[in-house]
């Protein structure tokens, strides 16, 4: 074991973490609520990256390095404490060498002014922000008694709970690695350890807390990172496998041709050749025993809806009920408003089911599924909840599947005896990663969008041509065409220094007062309106009433309004390329030709220029990985559990790869990751 840390270390890593020195039962709360619940947690909460601690700048260098961590020297000449409404505050220092001056900025932490006296020489560390200049965002003090990391050190980079300092966690973190990293069993052999140049996971919890180099912390970095997708890759195989043999099966809806064709002709338009392709590999599955699990992953507006309400025909044809689940109340309202014109014609009965609906309503929608009345369920997490209950549910259809953990899609599966399972997104991933990531899953991908509809061109709108947005919003909705107007915030910017015109409320009060806008009727939809309300102004947009809506990214998905043809999103630095492609995807669903203005600054420039450039989802998906990274794309983070955040997708492909292949090839394996909760320590 390597030396043990402290005086009196706990003798069992499964125990509360008050047993460690310097942790109270306030700080371990604060702690649990992140996951971390014991030492073991500890150990497993990695780095988010590795920080070389670079030597000082002048502050005329710092100045010009926008974005970027530096290191300054420089003199205390005073400090401001600005108070804002809601208690809010910003403490402003400023400083000064040779070279100039530079200001230290700290959000609601008042306490700081305290930091530094006026005249004092400090040492600071922190990111370059723009705030009525260049200013360090919340740095960290170095002094003469407590100085910063020499130039040189490596420091592992943590992502601290609320209410505990970074460097406490680190030391944390730290202190669990020297007592206890040696004692982590791990599940791999040394021989498939060393095909696949990786340490030990013991070691690699060891020079992830405390590095002796960059080259091992990177190792230690794609040996935890194997870690979760190991994990994942074995649940997926275990739902894959479903039931033992002689269990329950799914429900094969074998239909004749005729009823095949019967339901296509109830779509008011013929499918496109994707759309067709998809359709029969739907019905083959559906045909099947075994469960129906497919991943459909198809660009903004080619479709995929319309092949979702083909499978739900079907089953409901063959007797069975169908639950449709979005992530969000706008995007269950679309689709149970889109649907019903297709499903009413026929007679078959759909029911809406979202958190915000009156209890009578709620109580009428969960007794017609109880009773089968009900046939299409259309809702939110809503529907997964204990008191839902299906006579029998056969289908589950889950849209913007990423937006939800793998939990919460078994919790609405559970509620049909091995129901078939379709989830679906608007955002692509490369083919080879969506074979990995959802290894239980067969995966159609859906690119070309239904015929007769309009051009849709995007323009990163700068400078002068700002003037030009609506006197061209006036043309169009003269017209009798419509719009949208987008904020990526709903109220004033709470930072000092950043523009209040991006908040929705201020930009929907502007352009009510506004003459060329205001005769066509302005509306405004935001997140915190209640769910009646939104619904009630999102209708009015719907059915033409007024021209122009102004709204946060709510309507990002869920607003399908033909008759909309341009969209303005404000902002637009602040978003993803994924979503802002997600957004512009509200418009160009007529047969009129439709524009997408995009409005950001020159920083933005290169991401704003591939947008104008490429309509291409798959694109822009590959391109928002590599950029960004993987984040949520999976919906696969869970509370306490190692984060697969750490495996980059571009660079660790071949790690993503090795966890299927293993997980495959060695079942003794797969249940051991597939039965725990994490990596044990040997006893």
């Amino acid at each position: 074991m390597l030396p043990v840390s402290s005086a009196n270390p706990t003798e069992d890593p499964l125990g509360p973490l008050t047993d460690l020195p310097g942790i109270g039962p306030a700080k371990a709360k604060r702690l649990e609520k992140a996951g971390i619940g014991c030492v073991r947690d500890l150990l497993f909460h990695l780095p988010r990256r590795l920080r070389v601690w670079p030597g000082a700048v002048s502050l005329a260098q710092a100045s010009r390095r926008m974005g970027e961590e530096v290191r300054i020297e420089a003199e205390v000449r005073g400090t401001r404490l600005l108070r804002l409404p809601g208690k809010r505050t910003v403490l402003r220092m400023v400083l000064a060498d040779e070279s100039g001056g530079l200001a230290a900025i700290w959000h609601n932490q008042p306490w700081m002014a305290d930091a530094a006296k006026r005249g004092e020489r400090i040492e600071l560390f922190g990111r370059v922000v723009d705030s009525q200049g260049p200013a360090l965002d919340a740095p960290r003090i170095g002094r003469s008694s407590e100085p910063l990391p020499e130039p040189g050190t490596l420091e592992p980079v943590y992502a601290a709970p609320a209410g505990i300092a970074d460097a406490t966690l680190a030391r944390m973190c730290a202190e669990a690695a020297e007592t206890w990293a040696e004692q982590v069993e791990d599940p791999l052999s040394a021989q498939v350890l060393a095909e696949h140049d990786l340490p030990a996971l013991g070691v690699a919890i060891g020079s992830a807390h405390r590095p002796a180099s960059a080259g091992a912390f990177e190792a230690a970095r794609r040996r935890l990172a194997l870690e979760p997708l190991l994990a994942v890759q074995a649940g997926l195989l275990a739902r894959r496998d479903g039931p033992a043999p002689g269990g329950p099966r799914a429900r094969a809806v074998r239909l004749p041709d005729a009823t095949h064709a019967e339901i296509l002709s109830r779509f008011p338009y013929t499918l496109t050749a994707g759309q067709a392709r998809i359709a029969g590999e739907l019905r083959r599955d559906l045909e099947r025993l075994v469960p129906m699990r497919r991943l459909l992953q198809g660009d903004v507006g080619t479709g995929k809806t319309a092949l979702a309400l083909y499978a739900a025909q079907m089953v409901i044809e063959a007797g069975g009920q169908v639950a449709i689940m979005a992530p969000t109340e706008v995007l269950a309202q679309q689709h149970h408003y889109g649907s019903a014109k297709i499903l009413g014609s026929v007679g078959i009965e759909s029911v809406l089911l979202t958190g915000s609906l009156g209890a009578g309503q709620k109580r009428a929608a969960r007794e017609a599924l109880r009773s089968g009345r009900g046939q299409v369920a259309f809702g939110t997490h809503a529907l997964f909840s204990d008191g839902v209950e299906f006579r029998r549910l056969d289908l589950v259809i889950i849209d913007e599947q990423h937006r939800f953990g793998v939990g919460q899609r078994a919790a609405l599966a559970g509620k049909g005896s091995q129901a078939h399972l379709l989830l679906m997104t608007a955002t692509p991933i490369p083919r080879t990663l969506a074979l990995t990531l959802y290894g239980d899953l067969d995966v159609s991908s859906l690119r070309d969008s239904p015929p007769g509809r309009g051009r849709l061109r995007t323009r990163w709108v700068r400078g002068a041509e700002r003037a030009k947005i609506l006197p061209y919003l006036n043309k169009r909705l003269a017209a009798g065409e419509q719009a949208y107007w987008v904020c990526p915030r709903i109220g004033e910017a709470t930072s000092e220094g950043s523009s209040s015109g991006e908040g929705a409320e201020a930009r929907f009060a502007a352009l009510s007062a506004d003459e060329r806008v205001r005769g066509f009727g302005v509306e405004l939809v935001h997140g915190r309106l209640p769910s009646e309300e939104r619904s009630f102004r999102l209708d009015r947009f719907r059915r033409g009433d007024i021209g122009l809506l102004v709204a946060t990214t709510v309507i990002e998905v869920g607003v399908d309004v033909p008759s909309s043809t341009t969209i303005v999103i404000e902002g637009a630095e602040k978003l993803g390329l994924a979503q802002l492609h997600q957004l512009r995807g509200r418009v160009g669903r007529g047969s009129g030709d439709s524009w997408c203005f995009l409005l950001g600054p020159a920083k933005a420039a290169e991401r704003l220029k591939l947008l104008e450039r490429s309509h291409d989802g798959f694109a822009l998906a590959e391109e928002d990985l590599a950029k960004r990274g993987m984040g949520e794309l999976a919906g696969l983070r869970q509370s306490g559990k190692p984060d697969e955040g750490l495996a980059d997708p571009e660079r660790d492909l071949d790690l993503f790869l090795a966890a299927r292949d293993l997980i495959q090839a060695e079942p003794a394996l797969a249940a051991r990751y597939a039965d725990r909760a994490g990596p044990e320590l040997a006893p």
